[in-house]
């Protein structure tokens, strides 16, 4: 999903934004489409206009940290399926010594790509255990903390943040939460083409990228696109869980949501929030600045 994302880069590590564990890297955009992810666009670009010789630059292909193919992937997906807008950016940044190591060691165990080509078992990959999709993770400090609480349930942990994938791993083996997989690559893909209908026992979003400014909300994640698609991979009585400190996101979640035929609010507006959901720091870097968290419940309704 990410050109860039397994690639370190030599230069001083990139902070990570507001993308997976909030603000997800690996949070899917809206449903395909044509257009490409552009982290060069300029303001009033038009999307759909072709780019012109002198604007395309040819880039050499990112070395590969996993060689052997004991790691994550660069870009699992390669060219099996079509480009489109993305809620994500590409980031680079740098691999701990303890993080690489961790993703040498349990890569082949927990961890896999996204690559399209195949149906996954969640029977068979989690033992039997209902499966919870989390779009995004970042660190992965919160996602071990769900897991530790809630052992019975499978966490399937979709981003392309490699340091963040390294390090939910090492968690993982370090507190012996077995109910955790990290899947690496575009969360689209993974619904469409390699979740069986029906499979997932719920859906995490906590702390997606806002978008904020108007010509970007267009790669906001929580689109009427992707929540029907979504809403096909939950079992009857799954629960979608969005959380937002960005009131104009949070408003259109609602929105969104509530549009959905086949899902149903757990509460009139915005949830409490739940005990369940750590505290990140994302949230709190938000509560820093005076924003309100929003919490979304919504089931999924019979078929």
């Amino acid at each position: 999903m990410s050109e860039n994302s397994a690639t370190p880069e030599s230069g001083p590590a990139a902070r990570p934004g507001p993308a997976a564990e909030p603000r997800p890297a690996s949070a899917p955009g809206p449903a395909p489409g044509p257009d490409a992810a552009d982290p060069g666009e300029r303001p009033g670009q038009d999307d759909a206009a072709p780019a012109s010789a002198h604007q395309q630059v040819s880039r050499p292909a990112p070395k590969p940290m996993f060689p052997d193919g004991t790691g994550p992937a660069a870009d699992p997906a390669g060219s099996h399926h079509e480009r489109r807008i993305r809620s994500f950016q590409p980031r680079r940044s740098r691999v701990s010594p303890g993080q690489a190591d961790a993703l040498r060691r349990l890569w082949p165990q927990w961890g896999l790509d996204i690559d399209g080509l195949s149906r996954i078992d969640l029977d068979q990959l989690f033992e039997g255990r209902p499966v919870v999709l989390e779009i995004g993770f970042g660190m992965g400090e919160a996602t071990a903390q769900m897991a530790a609480a809630d052992p019975d349930t499978g966490i399937l942990a979709c981003d392309v943040h490699t340091p963040g994938q390294g390090n939910l791993l090492g968690l993982a083996e370090r507190n012996g939460l077995s109910n955790i997989r990290v899947a690496n690559g575009d969360a689209i893909i993974l619904l469409r083409e390699m979740l069986a209908p029906a499979s997932l026992a719920g859906l995490r979003v906590y702390f997606p990228d806002p978008w904020p400014k108007k010509r970007h909300h267009k790669r906001r994640l929580i689109q009427p696109e992707f929540i029907s698609l979504v809403t096909t991979r939950l079992a009857p009585g799954a629960l979608v869980h969005c959380a937002t400190d960005w009131e104009p996101y949070a408003e259109q979640m609602l929105e969104v949501l509530s549009a959905e035929p086949t899902l149903a609010n757990e509460h009139s507006g915005y949830a409490p929030r739940p005990a369940f959901r750590p505290f990140t720091k994302f949230e709190g870097q938000g509560l820093d600045k005076g924003h309100v968290v929003h919490d979304l419940l919504f089931r999924r309704l019979p078929a």
